[in-house]
């Protein structure tokens, strides 16, 4: 039997921009791209300018060598290649202030270092079907949704808030100072899944089932959480975890409707 690949497929050209001032012009006029690439032959006043015009968007830059680009097969690309989004991302604060107007409390995931787009289709797909309002992701380290991403969510991520933010680790500090408690999942988190509050504003944050959460991360959470296992085993796949977390917190909250 062949070993599976998870071979990503070429973007189609009409989901792609070419050119440093059309990707410019289209970061400047606000359209949602995935990510930018950008020449390494290019000159650095060039490829500053894009950075800090897609540093305002918060959209990733990659420098990658020109044969990358020409690799895209999309004809003249001038030493820039940015691709559009699926996703519209949203402003997490933006997404609080919405849900707390609401008269709600806040229920937030975190993923982080989860590249698997199955595995975050799958979990989108939950997370939509257990009333979290947002999920929050990096602009870097995360895979990219995509096609493939959207599919597995049946559309999910095309109906859940997204936002993605520069800084993990800032993301929990905005979340802190608008009074939402942040759950870190470990494998050997102290306090069991049955005796945190969710009904409480909340952010859940998984780690990717390789490397876990970044122990910086971890520092800035609240509590750490562990989905208790009767099975000697190393940890759940991840998508299943976001499936008991969050309809355990889904059980909380619908107690008192």
């Amino acid at each position: 039997m062949k070993p599976f690949r998870n071979k990503q497929a070429r973007p189609k050209k009409n989901k792609l921009i070419l050119s440093t001032s059309a990707v410019i012009k289209a970061l400047e006029d606000g359209q949602a791209l995935d990510k930018i690439f950008v020449s390494n032959a290019l000159s650095s006043t060039l490829i500053g300018q894009l950075k800090k015009a897609a540093a305002l968007a918060i959209v990733p830059v990659q420098v990658v060598p020109t044969v990358k680009l020409d690799a895209f097969n999309a004809g003249n690309h001038d030493g820039c290649v940015a691709l559009k989004s699926r996703i519209t991302y949203q402003s997490l604060q933006s997404v609080i202030d919405w849900v707390v107007d609401a008269g709600r409390a806040p229920l937030f995931l975190m993923l982080d270092g989860i590249t698997d787009v199955r595995n975050i289709g799958g979990i989108a797909r939950t997370a939509y079907c257990t009333g979290v309002d947002a999920i929050i992701i990096p602009d870097k380290g995360v895979g990219a949704l995509q096609d493939d991403a959207v599919l597995t969510s049946a559309g999910a991520l095309e109906k859940i808030a997204v936002c993605r933010v520069d800084s993990l680790l800032k993301a929990i500090d905005t979340l802190h100072l608008n009074g939402v408690q942040v759950y870190a999942t470990q494998m050997k988190g102290i306090t069991s899944l049955g005796k945190v509050n969710f009904e409480i504003p909340c952010c859940i944050i998984l780690g990717s089932e390789e490397k876990g959460i970044y122990p910086a991360l971890l520092k800035g959470a609240d509590a750490t959480v562990y989905i208790p296992m009767r099975g000697d085993f190393d940890s759940l796949n991840v998508s299943v975890s976001a499936g008991i977390l969050l309809y355990e917190a889904m059980k909380q909250r619908m107690q008192h409707i």
